[in-house]
């Protein structure tokens, strides 16, 4: 959720309000949350802990980096979901979150690769955990040196990778020839605008839907981090960082009580942003499956990790629009009508939906070290 840009409806003038003596911590970065990202020219000797620091900045629902990683013997490695991560409000079945896992063991793939190793993959060895995810295994996985491998071109995107939450340039257009190049493994694109208005009206009424629900937006209001110091220590969820961020929170305009309340300005003025947010769809691309078991979505988070990877390589920006294929019911209507415009017949799902274009830089989230993701 793009709730950074909420800032526009108060204007700079808040600035005004703090002293000398404040500008030290409205100006402060949350470097120690970013550190993740910073990945050295001296990687680790085990293999296994390289590909898993690069699959640690996965794409994933909300921030919440649910993965937990047991290392086992000399080779192997267990990959489980931390439950108190799971979004049981706006993602009540874990399917974004399983998606996530699927982005996760791709990127892991492609560094291990990237070391001349090929890593072996067993899904849910266990069973396949329905209708939530339980503390089953979500993968076992195996590395084995392998001289031959080939190396993934795509491992030059990874520390490139971003979620764009900004609004998109609505005069740079992506062209059929960028789309095509996006789109390889990814079931379609739509570039012309009387394709993607049907879409944007049901991606913003799903949107606001989501925002006006309260179990839907105290689930994100509660994992909202407010100013540098609340990201480096919970970096995770929705991060609101920068100078401005900063200054409205230390003169009370910015606050989780107003963000959860109806009548207050933070919580209109994010409404808005998102809106404006979600309206900004220079194209579309989606994922569809022929089911939706387990298989199926972390298929679905694999295929999206790379043509994200892909897309920003191209110098293409994207984010999900995740809000019409959530399953509650106030957004129900806005879901059957996606995958009746995306043409999903009988038991296909649609499990990705996203917007590509331009949009203006933007830095990566947030991550737990992969420390604490180790048992």
């Amino acid at each position: 959720m793009n709730r950074r840009n909420m800032i526009l409806a108060f204007g700079g003038s808040a600035l005004a309000l703090i002293g000398g003596a404040a500008t030290w911590r409205v100006t402060r970065l949350p470097t120690m949350a970013m550190q993740p990202w910073d990945i050295s020219a001296n990687p680790p000797s085990d293999v296994r802990l390289d590909a898993f620091r690069h699959a640690i900045l996965a794409p994933n629902p909300h921030n919440r980096q649910p993965w937990l990683i047991k290392i086992v013997d000399e080779n192997m490695a267990i990959i489980s979901c931390d439950l108190n991560r799971r979004l049981p409000e706006t993602d009540p079945f874990d399917r974004q979150t399983t998606i996530g896992f699927g982005c996760f063991l791709e990127l892991a793939r492609i560094a291990a690769a990237e070391r001349g190793f090929e890593m072996t993959t067993t899904l849910f060895p266990e069973g396949e955990p329905q209708p939530q995810l339980d503390a089953r295994p979500i993968a076992k996985l195996g590395f084995t040196a392998n001289s031959d491998i080939s190396r993934d071109v795509l491992y030059a995107g990874i520390l490139k990778r971003r979620s764009n939450k900004g609004i998109y340039d609505s005069q740079k257009r992506i062209t059929a020839d960028i789309a095509s190049q996006i789109v390889e493994g990814i079931d379609g694109a739509a570039i012309d605008e009387s394709e993607i208005a049907p879409l944007r009206e049901r991606v913003v009424e799903a949107l606001i839907a989501e925002h006006t629900t309260p179990q839907t937006n105290m689930e994100s209001v509660e994992l909202t981090r407010i100013g540098y110091r609340e990201i480096n220590e919970k970096p995770d969820g929705i991060d609101l960082g920068g100078p401005l961020m900063e200054t409205l929170s230390l003169v009370g305009q910015l606050d989780r009580e107003q963000l959860a309340d109806p009548a207050s300005g933070p919580f209109k003025a994010a409404l808005d942003s998102q809106t404006a947010t979600h309206r900004s769809i220079p194209a579309l691309i989606w994922i569809k499956t022929p089911g939706n078991s387990r298989l199926d979505q972390i298929e679905a988070g694999r295929r999206y990790v790379r043509a994200n990877l892909k897309a920003n390589l191209l110098g293409v920006d994207m984010h999900p629009m995740s809000q019409t294929l959530q399953e509650y019911a106030e957004v129900s209507t806005a879901y059957k009508a996606v995958h009746e415009l995306l043409g999903a017949k009988g038991e296909e799902r649609v499990q990705m939906l996203a917007r590509i274009g331009y949009g203006s830089p933007v830095d990566p989230a947030p991550r737990w070290p992969l420390e604490d993701h180790l048992r």
